[in-house]
């Protein structure tokens, strides 16, 4: 399989149009159409339906494509290393974030990123955990935040914190205290992403280890909205503090430690174990550990909401 015959077709894929992608590429559209059609006769497959209106992909065309952009992406790493020297790291990299955290942690990583690592450039991508442990595997990302994962042949691990799990709700429902028991929130209405968000699997694993029932009312997968519902009192939720920290509703919530046992959440950085790191990525990843370290901080140093109880009708206990 010849690189520039994948390049042109993954081009043209992306494109959907052998006018946008000889365009793109500087290449007359007879030629991208050849190199094409000769990357089908290597892979003996039709990999693109030609119509009037552009070109779509058939099944195999799919599958090559998603191989075929991380090929293309470990050749521009490894372009980069190749120029790479002791002054600040250039190049490109993307990383794949969780929606949960990607509202807080990614304005100020890109903002962290850009100062430390004027040279180089950064993409951010939002995907479920096991969506971003499929693209480590591709190469369509370098490195990926996760939540609470399972152990996944060929990636490896690197620990980047941990979080206390509050159950969040709205007055009156809410009391004044600081802390509610596991026990306490078994059957009350919870407001939960669908599975297999890495929340809920970690949620439900909680709940069944110490056989308690959990009462999933409403599933819905945008924390956002989970927040919103939460606040007009269709149910609570169990989330970390930053999840709701710059929300605007937030003083409409309050949150409660869960305890007996604590819940404790663990994030972790992903890579995918073949692909050696470039310096630009450790670098990354260790700007990343400091970043969610100063989150998790001002979370732990931030009280739970006290809602007086002209608001709540309940008496503090």
């Amino acid at each position: 399989m010849d690189l520039r015959q994948l390049e042109c077709f993954v081009r043209v894929a992306e494109l959907g149009s052998f006018t946008k992608a000889s365009a793109m590429l500087g290449i007359s559209q007879s030629i991208l159409s050849r190199q094409v059609r000769r990357l089908e006769l290597d892979v003996k497959k039709h990999l693109l339906h030609r119509n009037g209106r552009g070109v779509t992909m058939t099944d195999h065309g799919r599958r090559l494509l998603a191989h075929g952009r991380g090929i293309l992406h470990q050749l521009d790493l490894a372009r980069q290393e190749l120029e790479d020297t002791e002054h600040a790291p250039a190049g490109k990299i993307v990383i794949g974030m969780p929606p949960t955290a990607g509202k807080l942690l990614a304005v100020r990583a890109v903002t962290e990123f850009r100062a430390r690592f004027p040279q180089a450039s950064i993409g951010i991508v939002e995907g479920l955990t096991t969506t971003m442990q499929e693209w480590l595997m591709l190469g369509r990302i370098d490195c990926a935040l996760l939540y609470n994962p399972a152990p996944v042949s060929g990636l490896d691990y690197q620990d980047a914190g941990a979080e206390k799990l509050y159950l969040i709700s709205r007055p009156p429902a809410a009391r004044r205290s600081e802390t509610v028991r596991l026990a306490d929130i078994a059957g009350l209405p919870l407001i939960i992403p669908s599975r297999p968000n890495a929340l809920r699997t970690f949620i439900e694993a909680e709940f069944e280890r110490r056989r308690l029932p959990l009462n999933a009312a409403l599933e819905i997968d945008s924390i956002p909205a989970v927040i919103d519902l939460v606040a007009r009192g269709l149910g609570h939720a169990i989330l970390s503090r930053h999840a709701i920290r710059d929300h605007a509703l937030q003083r409409k919530l309050h949150a409660a430690r869960i305890t007996s046992p604590e819940v404790v959440s663990r994030w972790v950085i992903a890579t995918a174990t073949q692909r050696p790191l470039t310096r630009l990525a450790q670098h990354t990843i260790d700007l990343l550990k400091a970043v969610i370290a100063q989150e998790l901080s001002a979370d732990a140093t931030s009280p739970a909401r006290a809602v007086p109880d002209a608001e709540t009708g309940i008496p503090a206990t």
